[in-house]
């Protein structure tokens, strides 16, 4: 991935922000917390799908696609292929 993306880094920030996981539900909402992971969940099903379709694993694509960020898609893409979902 190019454009000063590094996954490795992307994955440490997000261990890190899972490790601060207990913080954040003591004081969020924890039906904020549902509805972030289900829109997660439809965007990584939405990119197993659009690469399904054959299109390219480029993160500035799947960005347009599914309307996030550059650093966005790739963090998708980057954790799907770690999950062995593509």
């Amino acid at each position: 991935m190019d454009e000063g993306v590094d996954p490795k880094d992307m994955c440490q920030s997000l261990v890190n922000k899972v490790a601060r996981s207990e913080q954040l539900q003591a004081v969020a909402d924890p039906d904020v917390l549902v509805l972030f992971e289900d829109w997660l969940e439809e965007l990584e099903a939405e990119v197993i799908t659009i690469v399904a379709q054959g299109v390219a694993l480029d993160p500035r694509i799947l960005g347009e696609k599914l309307g996030v960020s550059y650093a966005g898609a790739a963090f998708l893409i980057t954790k799907l292929k770690t999950e062995g979902k593509l």
